[in-house]
């Protein structure tokens, strides 16, 4: 008799340990079962002995509607074949953000019927008059609510003051969800840009001069105090440099919610060696730092002061990356596919375990937008899994699932590949082809315990 749908085998990665040769029975989308040597009888069986089984990926930082040309559909596909199994899209979408919940919902059904992974959403609110639109869109089912302290865009991506910010903070805090925040500080950021180009000083090295430290660590200060302040639980959403996990450390210990997030492009790319090779390609917010800095956030890692990695990713043209003055460069690139293998390879080559890989993958994550059923290899969670191939491979973004093929990590030496990636229980990437229907993957919705 069979008593599970599916069983597979191979070394796997669970929260606290690493079993050698172990299985995962898998039935009705869920795990039921682990445990070690030769698993039990099911319909499908598939031996990995070789391969890491490790919980799938939540990314909690995605923008695929910012270039208006990806979306979630096929962001989802970048997803599966970078054995990323859930993530979480931004709010900044062309033309209109997702600052209402009639504008939530259609995006929420658009995750629905076009993707092949599942997906959270998170939410924002408008500049003037936009705090009356947070309890509808945390109904809608956000799972977090996103802001910023510099405006990018006047309308797709405004600065939020820190009146209202604080007042946002306030109304969102009895929910428990997250509010995440973009974290440069204005006035000094523009000061230097118009200064440096008015000196004709715009080379590949100037986007990292002008946004000096205090630009980002005045405003990781203000967006945890606005926490203390409230109550509200306070998330800096990109931190590349150490003393932003100081920060963040220390107002946990006073008893603060404080979170703080990094990506992996702040961790496995450095100014020196990848903006002097690459330019602007390497433009993001905030910049690629010196590799002294990216040596000092890896501590942070080992320490246990990040609570989980993204990847940011957006699909910028290379249109959008080749002028030779800096500064009219979009910011961000492709990460989707990147975010594990480079991680993982990041961890192992400090000598870190695949266990805290996997923790700031996949489990910290979806502990902090609360997706219950996600971010580890436990008995009741849904089956997403993702196999990683031990080895030597060389990155090339040409045959790349999303929108387009280019990446920072391109020629980089991953000691992972991903193998396959499975959606509770089902496969979404065969190692070669997205194999799951658009639709297979659902909108998410947090489970909150406040």
């Amino acid at each position: 008799m069979n008593d599970f749908d599916l069983a597979v085998r191979g070394k796997l990665v669970l929260p606290h340990t690493i079993v050698e040769d172990g299985f995962v029975a898998i039935r009705d989308g869920r795990i039921a079962e682990i445990g070690t040597g030769a698993p039990p009888a099911a319909r499908e069986q598939h031996d990995f002995r070789g391969l890491w089984i490790a919980p799938g990926a939540v990314d909690g930082q995605t923008h695929t509607g910012s270039a208006n040309h990806e979306w979630l559909g096929q962001g989802s596909r970048a997803a599966a074949a970078g054995g990323v199994t859930a993530f979480v899209d931004m709010p900044y979408d062309e033309p209109v953000p997702a600052w209402d919940a009639s504008i939530f919902e259609a995006k929420a059904q658009k995750a629905n019927t076009t993707s092949h992974v599942d997906i959270g959403l998170y939410a924002t609110v408008k500049p003037a008059h936009g705090l009356d639109a947070i309890a509808g869109l945390i109904a809608a089912g956000a799972c977090g609510f996103k802001f910023s302290t510099f405006e990018a865009h006047p309308d797709r991506f405004p600065r939020i003051t820190e009146q209202v910010l604080h007042d946002a903070m306030a109304l969102i805090a009895p929910s428990g969800l997250a509010c995440s925040v973009h974290n440069q500080e204005q006035d000094m950021t523009r000061a230097n840009i118009a200064r440096m180009t008015a000196e004709g000083d715009t080379g590949w090295d100037a986007f990292l001069r002008a946004h000096t430290p205090e630009i980002e660590n005045l405003a990781t200060a203000r967006v945890y105090e606005l926490g203390a302040l409230t109550g509200a639980r306070s998330h800096a959403v990109h931190i590349s440099l150490s003393r932003g996990f100081e920060l963040s450390r220390m107002y946990r210990r006073a008893g603060h919610w404080a979170s703080a997030e990094t990506c992996v492009q702040y961790l496995m790319l450095n100014h020196e060696e990848h903006t002097r090779r690459l330019g602007a390609k390497t433009k993001h917010y905030p910049p690629i730092r010196p590799k002294a800095e990216v040596d000092k956030l890896w501590t942070h890692i080992a320490a246990g002061d990040c609570d989980f990695v993204s990847s940011d990713h957006v699909s910028w043209g290379l249109e959008r990356k080749g002028d030779p003055n800096v500064f009219r460069n979009a910011s961000g690139g492709p990460g989707l596919e990147t975010l594990v293998p480079a991680f993982w390879t990041g961890c192992l080559e400090h000598g870190l375990s695949p266990l805290l890989a996997t923790r700031l993958l996949s489990e910290g994550p979806a502990r902090f937008f609360h997706f219950a059923h996600k971010g580890s290899l436990a008995v009741g969670k849904d089956a997403d899994l993702v196999l990683l191939e031990p080895g030597s491979f060389i990155h090339d973004p040409a045959d790349s699932q999303a929108a387009v093929q280019w990446s920072s990590f391109e020629g980089r030496e991953f000691r992972v590949r991903v193998a396959g990636t499975m959606l509770r229980g089902q496969w979404a990437w065969d190692g070669a082809n997205v194999v799951n229907q658009a639709g297979d993957g659902a909108f998410l919705r947090p489970e909150v315990e406040v």
